[in-house]
């Protein structure tokens, strides 16, 4: 059933609300990728029968380290205060820190970027940072530790943290 519904949208995505059937590859032609949205670069979009998805551009605010490089250019050459979060897939309290990390990073509304540093992928770093247990937080900002606590918090301490790294 699923499958079906698959295939009806994709061979409906070529036809117009006209009916007419265009191919597949010019309706592609004639868009393009920006910040991860397709948005028509013609003057007349083309309509199609398929359900469109639309999805606002949200504001990025949390993202996961790539590498070294990444790590300096997103974290320690921002402008803007950074909290790390160095976690691992396998450890339960670190995956309840980091949805109260990012609610809390979210209600600061740009202010302050989390980014979120794996350690069994990324032990150079974890390393460097001096972090020997999971979860470990560390706030930067213009590329030095301004604070970092290491375990489980409550909402209201997270907060608390980010204000001291904000500031007044």
């Amino acid at each position: 059933m699923a499958q079906r519904l698959l295939l009806r949208r994709f061979f409906t995505l070529g036809r117009s609300l006209s009916g007419a059937v265009q191919p597949f590859p010019n309706y592609l032609s004639q868009c393009t990728q920006t910040h991860g949205l397709l948005s028509t670069t013609s003057a007349k979009p083309v309509l199609t029968t398929a359900r469109q998805i639309h999805v606002s551009h949200a504001c990025r605010v949390t993202f996961n380290i790539q590498d070294k490089e990444d790590f300096q250019d997103r974290v320690v050459g921002s402008e803007t205060p950074v909290i790390v979060d160095f976690h691992a897939q396998w450890c339960g309290p670190c995956k309840i820190l980091g949805t109260r990390l990012e609610k809390a990073v979210a209600k600061q509304q740009g202010k302050v970027l989390m980014a979120k540093v794996d350690i069994d992928d990324h032990t150079d770093l974890a390393l460097e940072y001096e972090v020997s247990a999971v979860p470990t937080v560390i706030a930067m900002k213009n590329g030095s530790v301004i604070d970092q606590f290491v375990g489980i918090q409550e909402e209201d301490q997270l907060e608390a943290f980010l204000k001291k790294l904000i500031g007044p």
